[in-house]
């Protein structure tokens, strides 16, 4: 999957997995167009890609909806 195919997968409401279920895509709250990837552990976030935005922050990234 490529950082386009993520972000339209967050937007049509599908649940965006980063390696593990532990690690989940989601849209920043202050800034809509910004991605970022969730640790649902403990809260923290990184962005979905570097600063070119498009070389993914994770490897292995799936849909499970």
């Amino acid at each position: 999957m490529n950082a386009n195919e993520i972000r339209a997968l967050v937007d049509a409401g599908k649940t965006v997995f980063c390696d593990t279920e532990s690690y989940v895509v989601v849209k920043h709250k202050k800034v809509p167009s910004e991605y970022l990837i969730k640790c649902l552990d403990n809260d923290y976030c990184i962005g979905l890609t570097h600063r070119d935005n498009q070389t993914l922050n994770g490897t292995y990234f799936f849909c499970k909806d």
